[in-house]
């Protein structure tokens, strides 16, 4: 592990950050419950994270998609990789995802997503990247924009390293 990290978001930001999208969440939804989806593998951390702060009735699911084929730039075809275990109908409905930049992926899963009949969807995101917007997504919960760095840690990774980072950072190659 040679690479350079550069912290660009201590453990505490986030930290802070995730507790403050749980409460916004947990009052959005006084009365409700919800139910998280996590888009594997890098939202797991924050989608974890996020659950324990959320005081309404929680229920979580998982969704693995790939829009990248063996290159590190979308092919534009996602491709559902692992499906959902349980129903939509009815459920308030989020999806978790770590980082979003095109929005390409995001913007299929919701348009698949909604002919399952949920009450509603939204969108929580621990980093956005808006200038890299490419496909049209509402964002509903974003916990930091950030700048158009390769990012890694608290999930995130760079060929399957660093994920287990608290912190986000830049890798300097």
């Amino acid at each position: 592990m040679s690479d350079k990290i550069n912290v660009l978001l201590t453990e505490e930001e986030v930290d802070s950050k995730i507790k403050e999208l749980g409460e916004r969440i947990s009052k959005d939804y006084a009365g409700k419950s919800v139910h998280l989806i996590c888009v594997l593998k890098g939202g797991v951390f924050f989608m974890c994270e996020l659950a324990k702060r959320i005081t309404v009735p929680v229920s979580l699911d998982f969704m693995s998609v790939s829009s990248y084929g063996n290159g590190t730039t979308s092919s534009g075809a996602v491709k559902i990789v692992k499906d959902l275990d349980e129903p939509l109908e009815g459920k308030d409905v989020i999806i978790v995802e770590d980082i979003i930049d095109s929005g390409n992926t995001l913007h299929y899963l919701v348009e698949i997503l909604y002919k399952r009949k949920p009450s509603s969807i939204k969108i929580c995101t621990l980093l956005d990247k808006p200038e890299r917007r490419v496909a049209d997504v509402n964002v509903d919960y974003v916990g930091f924009n950030i700048p158009d760095k390769f990012v890694v840690g608290y999930g995130l990774d760079y060929a399957q390293k660093y994920r287990n980072l608290p912190y986000i950072g830049v890798v300097e190659v």
